[in-house]
């Protein structure tokens, strides 16, 4: 028989969220690895990038004109003469001397002697003269040598996350490669005998396994690499049998078998494991009966600071209902795979949106419910998609967002701004 598990702890949704936080902060990826520079995309870096030349390396205009002195704009208008061209790339040796000007281009290194300058919009040149209607201080469209970054300066830290900027500039100080953190394998276990294989055609009670799919997606876009296990059964042993091959994974996901019906074994079966309950339910909708914990695991790497014996395998217990699920993916699981991937786990913050149409509901649980964010520029508004509860899939399609209702409100009136969560 599977043994008994704790008590349920109900936490409210800020004491659940800051709790996982805590666990995040505390566990270590499992490995490193090199990578081409495009592949290392999404990844979390294991290294830091430094630059390896003052940037810029020279003094750069970032404007079409000419390059002049400033002091020789005293009195306007102002004519000079024009000694050269320079253009983005050149190599040149020119120097200014006073009552001398340079036409020059974005990008272009400034030649000696000039401090400034001048847009092209300002001036109008005539054979080798230029006359100047502007003045201009010094430094005005120059940027200094080093002012970007100095040489040996570190420009990308380990632990963040490899977006399209941070390409760009291991690209500009030369990296072709980098050592990035192995991204974590995370096993997703869905459970219940309604359940089945979406290749396997469903009988009128059953379903077919969206959730692991969409899971999977969620762990992908979060730098995970999803494992993908058979269908659980509501049967102890064959349960108990695929959680211990999840638990091989750096983390386990369950969906299905966690609120308290009859066949909901979830629990009882990771009791066996020896499982320590960090909370068994969290006051939101939809979600609220997520199951949060770890087990002792002795058989790999240590995932946590070196003080903490034993080591132990993290797992969350999602609720079967697919907008369930992928809600408490992003709040609960989210954190725990982007530290395993290398990250400090990021705080959660909200956008905010002028609601479209009155919301009303009843208190007592943090509510994410689908919604469309629309307008156009600054003028954002937000309402609520039609939805039939936590078990409708097809309003997170029509849906681009959650909208945050905090627990002690009925009713929020048009034209009020209101907490958004980005799907």
């Amino acid at each position: 028989m599977p043994s008994t598990p704790a008590p349920a702890t109900i936490l409210s949704f800020e004491e659940a969220r800051h709790l996982v936080e805590g666990h995040g902060s505390r566990l270590r990826p499992r490995g490193k690895e090199l990578v081409e520079l495009l592949d290392s995309a999404g990844q979390v870096l294991a290294e830091a990038v430094v630059a390896d030349r003052n940037f810029p390396a020279f003094p750069r205009a970032t404007r079409d004109g000419y390059a002049v002195r400033a002091a020789d704009l005293a009195k306007l208008p102002s004519t000079l003469q024009v000694v050269g061209e320079i253009k983005a790339g050149a190599d040149i040796t020119l120097k200014l001397e006073a009552g001398q000007a340079a036409a020059i281009m974005t990008g272009a290194p400034a030649p000696a002697g000039a401090d400034a300058v001048v847009m092209v919009e300002y001036s109008s040149e005539k054979g080798n003269m230029v006359a100047i209607s502007r003045e201009v201080r010094a430094g005005e469209n120059i940027v200094p040598i080093g002012s970007e970054a100095k040489r040996g300066e570190r420009l990308l830290a380990p632990g963040m996350r490899l977006d399209q900027a941070a390409i760009a500039v291991a690209a500009s100080v030369g990296r072709t490669r980098l050592l990035v953190y192995s991204k974590p394998r995370v096993a997703v276990l869905s459970t219940g005998d309604e359940v089945v294989d979406i290749d396997v055609p469903p009988a009128p009670y059953q379903i077919r396994n969206s959730n692991s799919y969409s899971l999977a997606a969620q762990i992908q876009a979060a730098g995970g690499e999803p494992v993908l296990l058979p269908i659980a059964p509501d049967e102890p042993e064959r349960l108990r049998e695929l959680m211990t091959e999840g638990f091989d994974a750096d983390l386990l996901l369950l969906t299905g078998g966690v609120s308290m019906g009859k066949y909901d074994l979830v629990e009882q079966v990771l009791a066996d494991f020896e499982a320590e309950f960090f909370f068994t339910g969290a006051q939101i909708q939809p979600g609220r009966p997520i199951v949060v914990g770890r087990i002792p695991w002795k058989g790999g790497p240590v995932r946590e600071d070196a003080s903490t014996e034993p080591s132990h395998k993290y797992f969350l217990g999602l609720p079967g209902n697919p907008v369930s699920t992928m809600v408490t993916f992003e709040l609960f699981a989210r954190p725990v795979l982007e530290a395993l991937a290398g990250m400090t786990p990021r705080k959660l913050a909200f956008l905010h949106a002028r609601l479209k149409s009155e919301i009303k509901t009843k208190p007592g649980l943090k509510r994410f419910l689908p919604a469309l964010l629309s307008g156009e520029f600054e003028q954002a508004e937000v309402e609520l998609v039609r939805w039939q509860g936590s078990g409708d899939i097809a309003a997170t399609v029509r849906a681009n967002c959650y909208v945050v209702i905090p627990p002690d409100r009925e009713q929020i009136t048009a034209g009020e701004w209101v907490p958004v969560l980005m799907r």
